[in-house]
């Protein structure tokens, strides 16, 4: 008798079967929600190349936060655009910055929601770069001590974790330092340890109103093509203090995201950034696609690659379909 061949769909034969099988999943519990807070700002602005997606003025911030702690998100991240520029980025690390307000406010209306927010200095300063200029040079050394001055009043204002995205050598130890030094010892760090150079960033100049006003980034964010480099700054970060690592963008950085997994226990973030977003609305837009299967289906892959939470645009509609789903 000729042996039996495998028989694998005897494990996708019903929705119950593949339900007990299931290798990954996600869940609101994974999703971290990016919030743009704007100075001056009466009401909130729609991003026009990101649809549902707005800058807030601190009210309606305020009801943005009683309206995602009803959906039980678990975290957000902060994003400031502050009224006035210079060149030192000092609304940075004004403590009376459009960002610590937001912390304070977030923090007022659910204490127990975790408050990220975004380490950079790229939207305090004219020239819209990471770093501080010096005769049209993006200088490393230098935009270390505002950098870690920005975590540190992001911390004083009531922040759960602070997360570098600036990409300059040595920015987690210096945060580290300082933090520990004022006595901010329990404040987490998340690096974008791994973030690239990316074309899929283009909605997000418009989000943030940080577009270099010259050059590019390519000096400091990393080259799409490498990967052992990104094993070398994740190495890196983690000898220098941070808690966890991020992976920037996601969907075309999956196998960034496994490597990262198989190098470190740390807890791993993935985001997936803002054209990431922008495409798939516009797809759906169009009625090209079934957007929450294909959200979905993107959710799991970012799982499946390693990461353990997601920092994504859609966490409000994941939120919404995901009680739609349990019937509620």
């Amino acid at each position: 008798m000729t042996k039996e061949f495998a028989r694998h769909r005897r494990l996708r034969s019903s929705q119950g079967i593949r339900r007990l099988v299931r290798e990954n999943t996600w869940h609101v519990d994974n999703l971290v929600y990016p919030m743009f807070v704007q100075e001056g700002l009466a009401h909130k602005e729609e991003i026009a190349a990101m649809p549902g997606v707005f800058h807030y003025g601190l009210d309606e911030f305020r009801r943005e936060i009683a309206a995602l702690s009803e959906l039980n998100i678990p975290g957000i991240i902060l994003f400031g655009l502050p009224a006035q520029k210079d060149d030192e980025s000092s609304e940075a690390y004004n403590d009376e910055g459009i960002v610590q307000q937001a912390i304070r406010v977030a923090k007022k209306e659910n204490p127990d929601l975790v408050v990220m927010t975004d380490v950079c200095l790229c939207q305090y300063n004219p020239a819209g770069h990471c770093g501080i200029v010096r005769n049209g040079k993006i200088v490393n050394d230098d935009s270390l001590t505002l950098i870690a001055k920005t975590a540190l009043s992001h911390a004083a204002a009531g922040a759960d974790i602070v997360a570098p995205s600036d990409m300059m050598d040595g920015r987690v130890q210096a945060i580290r330092s300082l933090l520990d030094d004022e006595g901010f010892t329990d404040v987490t760090i998340l690096s974008y340890a791994v973030k690239y150079a990316s074309a899929f960033y283009g909605p997000f100049r418009e989000a943030a109103h940080s577009a270099p006003a010259f050059g590019d980034r390519r000096t400091y964010q990393m080259d799409p093509a490498n990967v052992r480099e990104a094993i070398r700054e994740a190495t890196s970060d983690l000898a220098e203090g941070a808690d966890m690592l991020m992976v920037k963008p996601a969907l075309s950085y999956l196998d960034v995201t496994r490597q990262i997994r198989e190098l470190t226990s740390v807890p791993i973030a993935t985001y997936n950034v803002s054209a990431e977003y922008s495409m798939v609305k516009a797809a759906a837009a169009k009625g090209w696609i079934d957007e929450r299967a294909i959200v979905g289906e993107m959710m799991t892959s970012f799982r499946r690659a390693g990461a353990d939470f997601i920092l994504t645009y859609h966490a409000p509609d994941l939120a919404r379909w995901e009680r739609e789903a349990r019937g509620e």
